[in-house]
């Protein structure tokens, strides 16, 4: 992959303020491969996401935040240049349904997902066999003889331990507690199988069943200590069928996990999403 900027804002919409940001990457040579811009005009703030080639630049990604801190400052940013290069550190979690795990790996495997993964984490041990596939450290948590408490604190000192940049719930069935929610804020990301906010919490393509839906889905999004109710980052749907069974519907909503997880990932190592209150912006 081309080595990338990544420079992502998120301020006051203001008049002049993409022609400021130009001139400066202008001044100092540089190329935009790649550029997202977006205004969301009943709360008044402006996005943008440039992607910047590293091959033309006059100044070292240092220098560049340097010079750009008082564009910043001026018009009120939220912001971050990123180097495409520094991989980001990704820990994945699983319990004993495997798909949503299996298919992070693969894509990471066939450099899909540009990350590193230095652990993977469950709490049902049948899962280490593809870690070892992969050679990546697993950690076993037995939730069972520990105790949620004494279990959820070793998975925040992996977490440390391991110098995490993201964490993601490939179908971790527990309910992570207020205090790691708060720790990992912005930096964890969940697949629920529903097209949330429908059906939320347990058995939800039981729940669909029973409403007797024509689309089930699956949604991405951020981990928050409102139980499903994290900024939404992707969702795929599918059409169903009065002759598909509950379990018909579990199969098939597989394929909607999977694809809604591994494009939110993406999205997010990407530097693609902007959480914005309640919601996102994605500049997919």
């Amino acid at each position: 992959m081309e080595q990338t900027l990544r420079l992502v804002i998120d301020c006051p919409d203001q008049v002049g303020l993409v022609a400021s940001v130009s001139q400066f990457l202008a001044q100092h040579n540089a190329t935009i491969v790649e550029a997202s811009h977006h205004t969301d005009l009943q709360t008044g703030r402006f996005f943008m996401r440039h992607e910047i080639s590293t091959d033309s630049l006059t100044m070292d990604i240092e220098q560049i935040r340097l010079g750009f801190a008082p564009i910043a400052e001026k018009y009120s940013m939220n912001w971050k240049l990123v180097d495409s290069s520094k991989k980001p550190r990704m820990a994945l979690l699983a319990s004993h349904e495997s798909h949503c795990l299996m298919d992070l790996l693969h894509r990471w495997h066939s450099k899909e997902l540009n990350c590193e993964i230095p652990c993977i984490i469950a709490n049902h041990p049948q899962m280490k066999q593809f870690a070892d596939w992969h050679s990546i450290p697993f950690h076993w948590i037995d939730f069972k003889t520990l105790g949620k408490e004494a279990a959820f604190a070793q998975i925040s000192q992996l977490i440390k331990q391991y110098d995490i940049d993201l964490t993601v719930l490939a179908r971790f069935m527990q309910i992570l507690p207020d205090t790691l929610c708060k720790e990992l804020a912005g930096r964890a990301i969940n697949i629920h199988h529903s097209f949330l906010p429908s059906f939320a919490g347990a058995k939800p393509y039981q729940q669909a069943y029973d409403r007797g839906v024509k689309l089930i889905g699956a949604t991405c999004h951020y981990v928050t200590s409102d139980l499903d109710e994290g900024p939404i980052i992707e969702q795929e749907v599918m059409r169903i069928s009065h002759s598909d069974s509950a379990q018909d519907m579990v199969r098939k909503g597989k394929n909607c996990e999977k694809t809604a997880l591994a494009n939110g990932v993406r999205y997010h190592l990407e530097d693609r999403v902007i959480i914005h209150h309640s919601k996102t912006v994605v500049f997919a």
